[in-house]
Protein backbone atom coordinates (compact mmCIF):
# COMPACT_ATOMS: atom_id res chain seq x y z
CA UNK A 1 0.00 0.00 0.00
CA UNK A 2 3.40 1.97 -0.16
CA UNK A 3 3.31 3.03 -4.13
CA UNK A 4 2.28 6.98 -4.68
CA UNK A 5 0.50 5.87 -7.65
CA UNK A 6 -1.76 3.46 -5.93
CA UNK A 7 -2.85 5.37 -3.01
CA UNK A 8 -3.47 8.14 -5.67
CA UNK A 9 -5.45 5.85 -7.07
CA UNK A 10 -7.50 4.45 -3.98
CA UNK A 11 -7.84 8.32 -3.02
CA UNK A 12 -9.81 9.22 -5.93
CA UNK A 13 -12.35 5.65 -5.80
CA UNK A 14 -12.66 6.89 -2.34
CA UNK A 15 -15.59 8.86 -2.88
CA UNK A 16 -17.63 10.09 -0.07
CA UNK A 17 -21.39 10.10 -0.02
CA UNK A 18 -23.72 7.53 -1.44
CA UNK A 19 -25.93 7.99 -4.38
CA UNK A 20 -28.39 5.33 -4.35
CA UNK A 21 -29.15 4.32 -8.05
CA UNK A 22 -25.52 6.01 -9.12
CA UNK A 23 -24.05 2.59 -6.44
CA UNK A 24 -26.44 0.42 -8.18
CA UNK A 25 -25.39 1.43 -11.57
CA UNK A 26 -21.98 0.85 -11.30
CA UNK A 27 -22.30 -2.44 -9.06
CA UNK A 28 -24.34 -3.71 -12.01
CA UNK A 29 -21.43 -3.72 -14.45
CA UNK A 30 -20.25 -7.27 -12.82
CA UNK A 31 -23.59 -8.76 -14.75
CA UNK A 32 -20.94 -7.91 -17.99
CA UNK A 33 -18.59 -10.73 -16.85
CA UNK A 34 -19.14 -12.97 -20.00
CA UNK A 35 -17.51 -15.98 -17.77
CA UNK A 36 -20.83 -16.32 -15.34
CA UNK A 37 -22.70 -18.32 -18.49
CA UNK A 38 -20.72 -21.58 -18.00
CA UNK A 39 -21.38 -21.83 -13.85
CA UNK A 40 -23.56 -24.71 -12.83
CA UNK A 41 -26.03 -23.23 -11.18
CA UNK A 42 -29.72 -23.63 -10.57
CA UNK A 43 -32.67 -20.63 -9.56
CA UNK A 44 -35.05 -21.56 -6.96
CA UNK A 45 -37.29 -19.57 -4.42
CA UNK A 46 -38.63 -19.80 -0.58
CA UNK A 47 -41.44 -18.19 0.73
CA UNK A 48 -41.57 -14.98 3.69
CA UNK A 49 -45.01 -14.46 3.94
CA UNK A 50 -46.32 -13.51 0.56
CA UNK A 51 -42.84 -12.59 -0.91
CA UNK A 52 -41.03 -15.26 -2.48
CA UNK A 53 -37.29 -14.97 -2.18
CA UNK A 54 -35.00 -16.13 -4.89
CA UNK A 55 -32.14 -18.34 -4.19
CA UNK A 56 -29.68 -19.33 -6.67
CA UNK A 57 -27.58 -22.91 -5.84
CA UNK A 58 -24.01 -22.95 -7.17
CA UNK A 59 -22.82 -26.77 -7.97
CA UNK A 60 -19.31 -27.53 -8.10
CA UNK A 61 -19.65 -30.22 -10.46
CA UNK A 62 -22.02 -31.82 -12.78
CA UNK A 63 -22.39 -34.88 -10.50
CA UNK A 64 -22.71 -32.64 -7.66
CA UNK A 65 -25.48 -30.82 -9.47
CA UNK A 66 -27.10 -34.56 -10.00
CA UNK A 67 -26.87 -35.67 -6.93
CA UNK A 68 -28.42 -32.22 -5.29
CA UNK A 69 -30.92 -32.39 -6.93
CA UNK A 70 -32.09 -36.09 -6.83
CA UNK A 71 -33.28 -38.67 -3.84
CA UNK A 72 -31.55 -39.96 -1.16
CA UNK A 73 -28.60 -37.21 -1.05
CA UNK A 74 -27.40 -34.81 1.47
CA UNK A 75 -24.52 -32.43 0.66
CA UNK A 76 -22.72 -29.72 2.50
CA UNK A 77 -24.15 -26.53 1.55
CA UNK A 78 -22.97 -22.67 2.24
CA UNK A 79 -25.72 -20.47 2.74
CA UNK A 80 -24.58 -17.20 1.51
CA UNK A 81 -25.83 -13.19 1.83
CA UNK A 82 -23.80 -10.97 -0.38
CA UNK A 83 -22.78 -7.61 0.77
CA UNK A 84 -23.24 -4.16 -0.66
CA UNK A 85 -24.19 -2.47 2.39
CA UNK A 86 -27.68 -3.56 2.33
CA UNK A 87 -28.38 -1.13 -0.53
CA UNK A 88 -26.50 -2.61 -3.79
CA UNK A 89 -25.34 -5.70 -5.06
CA UNK A 90 -27.50 -8.78 -5.98
CA UNK A 91 -26.86 -12.91 -6.53
CA UNK A 92 -26.45 -11.79 -10.19
CA UNK A 93 -23.44 -9.63 -9.53
CA UNK A 94 -22.27 -12.11 -7.50
CA UNK A 95 -22.11 -14.90 -9.31
CA UNK A 96 -19.01 -15.74 -10.41
CA UNK A 97 -17.87 -15.09 -7.03
CA UNK A 98 -20.46 -17.71 -5.79
CA UNK A 99 -19.55 -20.19 -8.72
CA UNK A 100 -15.89 -20.15 -7.48
CA UNK A 101 -16.58 -20.20 -4.66
CA UNK A 102 -18.37 -23.59 -4.93
CA UNK A 103 -15.94 -25.03 -7.07
CA UNK A 104 -13.32 -23.86 -4.64
CA UNK A 105 -15.11 -26.02 -1.42
CA UNK A 106 -16.73 -28.49 -3.64
CA UNK A 107 -19.89 -26.73 -1.62
CA UNK A 108 -23.35 -26.38 -2.77
CA UNK A 109 -23.28 -22.78 -2.68
CA UNK A 110 -27.11 -20.99 -1.92
CA UNK A 111 -27.01 -17.59 -2.51
CA UNK A 112 -29.86 -15.21 -1.14
CA UNK A 113 -31.56 -12.61 -3.08
CA UNK A 114 -32.51 -10.30 0.21
CA UNK A 115 -34.36 -7.54 0.09
CA UNK A 116 -32.63 -4.42 -0.22
CA UNK A 117 -32.78 -0.63 1.67
CA UNK A 118 -33.86 1.74 1.33
CA UNK A 119 -37.07 0.36 -0.42
CA UNK A 120 -37.32 -2.38 2.16
CA UNK A 121 -35.58 -0.95 6.07
CA UNK A 122 -34.28 -3.51 8.65
CA UNK A 123 -35.96 -5.94 9.19
CA UNK A 124 -36.96 -6.71 5.92
CA UNK A 125 -33.88 -8.15 4.43
CA UNK A 126 -32.88 -9.99 7.14
CA UNK A 127 -36.48 -11.89 7.89
CA UNK A 128 -35.63 -12.70 3.77
CA UNK A 129 -32.13 -14.62 4.59
CA UNK A 130 -33.77 -15.84 8.19
CA UNK A 131 -36.38 -17.54 6.46
CA UNK A 132 -33.79 -18.43 3.46
CA UNK A 133 -31.98 -20.20 6.41
CA UNK A 134 -35.04 -21.93 8.02
CA UNK A 135 -36.29 -23.35 5.27
CA UNK A 136 -32.96 -24.99 4.52
CA UNK A 137 -32.17 -26.22 8.30
CA UNK A 138 -35.28 -27.64 8.57
CA UNK A 139 -34.93 -29.40 5.06
CA UNK A 140 -38.47 -27.73 3.26
CA UNK A 141 -36.33 -26.88 0.55
CA UNK A 142 -35.25 -28.12 -3.26
CA UNK A 143 -31.86 -29.57 -2.33
CA UNK A 144 -32.40 -32.69 0.21
CA UNK A 145 -30.26 -31.20 3.46
CA UNK A 146 -28.72 -32.10 6.52
CA UNK A 147 -28.72 -29.21 8.93
CA UNK A 148 -25.11 -30.37 10.46
CA UNK A 149 -23.57 -30.14 7.16
CA UNK A 150 -24.77 -26.12 6.36
CA UNK A 151 -22.61 -23.07 7.11
CA UNK A 152 -24.03 -19.83 7.13
CA UNK A 153 -21.73 -17.44 5.58
CA UNK A 154 -21.93 -13.88 4.34
CA UNK A 155 -19.59 -10.31 3.38
CA UNK A 156 -19.90 -7.35 4.71
CA UNK A 157 -23.24 -6.16 4.92
CA UNK A 158 -23.77 -9.88 4.23
CA UNK A 159 -21.72 -11.01 7.07
CA UNK A 160 -23.96 -8.31 9.14
CA UNK A 161 -26.97 -10.40 8.14
CA UNK A 162 -25.12 -13.73 8.87
CA UNK A 163 -24.32 -13.09 12.24
CA UNK A 164 -28.03 -11.89 12.78
CA UNK A 165 -29.73 -14.74 11.24
CA UNK A 166 -27.23 -17.24 13.92
CA UNK A 167 -28.29 -14.76 16.62
CA UNK A 168 -31.93 -14.82 15.69
CA UNK A 169 -31.90 -18.75 15.22
CA UNK A 170 -30.45 -19.16 18.59
CA UNK A 171 -32.92 -17.11 20.50
CA UNK A 172 -36.19 -18.61 18.93
CA UNK A 173 -35.02 -21.82 18.85
CA UNK A 174 -36.46 -22.98 15.35
CA UNK A 175 -33.20 -23.79 14.43
CA UNK A 176 -29.21 -24.74 15.43
CA UNK A 177 -27.10 -23.39 12.62
CA UNK A 178 -23.63 -25.13 13.74
CA UNK A 179 -20.97 -22.95 11.98
CA UNK A 180 -20.80 -19.22 10.19
CA UNK A 181 -18.23 -17.76 7.94
CA UNK A 182 -18.31 -13.74 8.39
CA UNK A 183 -15.65 -12.08 5.99
CA UNK A 184 -15.06 -8.60 6.85
CA UNK A 185 -18.41 -8.09 8.44
CA UNK A 186 -20.56 -4.98 9.12
CA UNK A 187 -21.24 -5.39 12.68
CA UNK A 188 -21.04 -2.11 14.53
CA UNK A 189 -23.66 0.98 14.39
CA UNK A 190 -21.67 4.05 14.22
CA UNK A 191 -18.83 5.29 11.88
CA UNK A 192 -18.17 8.61 13.18
CA UNK A 193 -15.41 9.77 15.25
CA UNK A 194 -17.59 8.49 18.24
CA UNK A 195 -17.14 4.51 17.22
CA UNK A 196 -14.57 2.63 19.57
CA UNK A 197 -12.82 1.43 17.24
CA UNK A 198 -10.03 2.58 15.90
CA UNK A 199 -10.01 0.86 12.55
CA UNK A 200 -12.77 3.37 11.61
CA UNK A 201 -10.49 6.60 12.11
CA UNK A 202 -7.17 5.13 10.37
CA UNK A 203 -8.84 3.19 7.73
CA UNK A 204 -12.24 5.85 7.58
CA UNK A 205 -10.69 7.50 4.53
CA UNK A 206 -8.71 6.75 0.79
CA UNK A 207 -9.36 3.00 1.44
CA UNK A 208 -12.47 1.83 -1.16
CA UNK A 209 -14.91 2.12 2.08
CA UNK A 210 -14.79 5.00 3.77
CA UNK A 211 -16.88 5.95 7.28
CA UNK A 212 -18.92 8.25 5.38
CA UNK A 213 -20.51 5.29 3.05
CA UNK A 214 -20.86 3.37 6.13
CA UNK A 215 -22.45 5.93 8.04
CA UNK A 216 -24.86 6.45 5.14
CA UNK A 217 -25.05 2.75 4.45
CA UNK A 218 -26.66 2.33 8.17
CA UNK A 219 -29.06 5.45 7.50
CA UNK A 220 -30.90 3.80 4.45
CA UNK A 221 -30.62 -0.04 6.57
CA UNK A 222 -32.81 1.70 9.36
CA UNK A 223 -35.90 2.36 9.90
CA UNK A 224 -35.40 4.45 13.05
CA UNK A 225 -32.39 5.74 14.57
CA UNK A 226 -33.63 3.37 18.01
CA UNK A 227 -32.56 0.43 15.55
CA UNK A 228 -29.18 1.26 15.97
CA UNK A 229 -29.36 -0.18 19.31
CA UNK A 230 -31.10 -3.70 17.65
CA UNK A 231 -28.72 -6.07 18.34
CA UNK A 232 -30.16 -7.92 14.96
CA UNK A 233 -29.25 -4.43 13.12
CA UNK A 234 -25.58 -4.39 14.88
CA UNK A 235 -24.57 -8.23 16.39
CA UNK A 236 -21.56 -6.91 18.29
CA UNK A 237 -24.10 -5.44 20.87
CA UNK A 238 -25.62 -8.72 21.69
CA UNK A 239 -24.74 -9.35 25.33
CA UNK A 240 -25.84 -13.53 25.46
CA UNK A 241 -23.34 -14.72 23.03
CA UNK A 242 -22.99 -18.56 24.87
CA UNK A 243 -24.05 -21.46 22.14
CA UNK A 244 -23.05 -19.85 19.10
CA UNK A 245 -22.05 -21.40 16.36
CA UNK A 246 -18.35 -22.39 15.38
CA UNK A 247 -17.12 -19.11 13.88
CA UNK A 248 -14.63 -17.57 11.14
CA UNK A 249 -13.80 -14.16 10.83
CA UNK A 250 -11.33 -12.93 7.95
CA UNK A 251 -11.03 -9.09 8.30
CA UNK A 252 -8.87 -6.80 5.90
CA UNK A 253 -6.01 -5.04 7.59
CA UNK A 254 -7.24 -1.51 5.19
CA UNK A 255 -10.57 -1.72 6.62
CA UNK A 256 -12.42 0.55 9.09
CA UNK A 257 -14.70 -2.62 9.85
CA UNK A 258 -11.28 -4.53 10.88
CA UNK A 259 -11.91 -4.02 14.50
CA UNK A 260 -15.65 -4.69 14.78
CA UNK A 261 -14.99 -7.79 13.18
CA UNK A 262 -11.88 -8.72 15.16
CA UNK A 263 -13.83 -7.32 18.51
CA UNK A 264 -16.79 -9.79 17.74
CA UNK A 265 -14.76 -12.48 17.45
CA UNK A 266 -13.06 -11.68 20.80
CA UNK A 267 -16.60 -11.90 22.39
CA UNK A 268 -17.88 -14.69 20.80
CA UNK A 269 -14.57 -16.85 22.45
CA UNK A 270 -15.04 -15.35 25.55
CA UNK A 271 -18.82 -16.57 26.28
CA UNK A 272 -17.41 -19.93 25.58
CA UNK A 273 -17.34 -20.33 21.74
CA UNK A 274 -15.25 -21.93 18.99
CA UNK A 275 -13.55 -18.84 16.53
CA UNK A 276 -11.12 -18.09 14.57
CA UNK A 277 -10.00 -14.83 13.11
CA UNK A 278 -7.30 -13.90 10.95
CA UNK A 279 -6.35 -10.33 9.60
CA UNK A 280 -5.80 -10.60 5.71
CA UNK A 281 -2.12 -8.26 5.37
CA UNK A 282 -2.61 -5.38 3.12
CA UNK A 283 -5.81 -6.63 1.73
CA UNK A 284 -8.56 -4.04 1.71
CA UNK A 285 -12.64 -4.09 2.46
CA UNK A 286 -14.22 -6.09 -1.06
CA UNK A 287 -11.43 -8.34 -1.86
CA UNK A 288 -13.44 -11.18 -1.29
CA UNK A 289 -15.39 -10.22 -4.40
CA UNK A 290 -12.37 -10.16 -6.80
CA UNK A 291 -11.13 -13.08 -8.94
CA UNK A 292 -10.40 -16.14 -7.22
CA UNK A 293 -7.13 -16.41 -8.12
CA UNK A 294 -6.40 -12.89 -6.51
CA UNK A 295 -3.67 -13.87 -3.80
CA UNK A 296 -5.97 -12.57 -0.51
CA UNK A 297 -8.79 -14.57 -2.19
CA UNK A 298 -6.34 -17.63 -2.19
CA UNK A 299 -5.56 -17.18 1.38
CA UNK A 300 -8.96 -16.96 2.34
CA UNK A 301 -10.15 -19.85 0.76
CA UNK A 302 -7.31 -21.76 2.51
CA UNK A 303 -8.67 -20.44 6.27
CA UNK A 304 -12.54 -21.33 4.74
CA UNK A 305 -11.55 -24.90 3.96
CA UNK A 306 -9.59 -25.46 6.49
CA UNK A 307 -12.41 -24.99 8.85
CA UNK A 308 -15.21 -26.37 6.94
CA UNK A 309 -12.84 -29.78 7.56
CA UNK A 310 -12.69 -29.23 10.62
CA UNK A 311 -16.82 -29.11 10.84
CA UNK A 312 -16.83 -31.73 8.45
CA UNK A 313 -14.51 -34.34 10.79
CA UNK A 314 -16.66 -32.79 14.08
CA UNK A 315 -20.08 -33.86 12.28
CA UNK A 316 -18.25 -37.72 11.16
CA UNK A 317 -17.03 -38.20 14.94
CA UNK A 318 -20.62 -37.00 16.10
CA UNK A 319 -22.32 -39.58 13.72
CA UNK A 320 -19.82 -42.34 14.98
CA UNK A 321 -20.44 -41.34 18.23
CA UNK A 322 -24.19 -41.49 18.28
CA UNK A 323 -23.77 -44.35 16.10
CA UNK A 324 -22.30 -46.43 19.46
CA UNK A 325 -24.43 -45.11 21.59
Amino acid sequence: MKSKTMRAVLQALSYGNIEVEGARRLADLKKLDPMRIFAKKLDAEVCNEDHEIPIRLYFPSEEVMKKGTGKGHTLPILLFFHGGGWVTESVENYDRVCAQMAKSTGQIVASVEYRLAPEYHFPIGLYDCYEAAKALYTNKFLLNTDPDQITIMGDSAGGNLAAAVCTMAKNKREFFPKRQILIYPALNNCYTEESPFPSVRENGEGYLLTSVKMEDYLNLYQSTQEDRENPYFAPILEKDLREMPDTLILTAEFDPLRDEGEAYGKKLQEAGNYVEVHRIKEALHGYFALGIKFFHVEESFQYINQFLRRGAELCQSQDIHNGEN
